[in-house]
């Protein structure tokens, strides 16, 4: 990986930390609890310990719900790109090149 890929990285993981640490402040203001200290750092471990098995969950059940759509989908584009046969059976009668008299 190159240093700009690791910079872009980077930059994202601090993007993402400051996000979830304005919602950890955020859902602290709203429970209306004021702890300081080593209580705040517990609550913050805490709530980031359930986000993590709530957002995994939400992965796994997003993951389980495609997985049941995917054979359907595959058959819908199987139909719709599929060739369509060749016939070889007229169903017609084919126009005779000798003029009838």
């Amino acid at each position: 990986m190159g240093p700009e890929e690791r910079k872009v990285l980077r930059e994202r993981e601090q993007a993402y930390r400051a996000r979830v640490k304005l919602e950890v402040d955020a859902a602290l203001r709203d429970s209306g609890l004021r702890l300081e200290g080593e209580k705040r750092e517990q609550f913050e471990q805490r709530y980031l310990q359930e986000r993590r098995r709530i957002e995994h969950e939400l992965r796994q059940e997003t993951e389980a719900k495609r997985q049941q759509q995917l054979p359907a989908l595959q058959e819908r584009l199987k139909k719709e790109f599929q060739e369509p046969p060749a016939n070889t059976s007229p169903s017609a009668p084919a126009a005779s090149t000798s003029p009838k008299k």
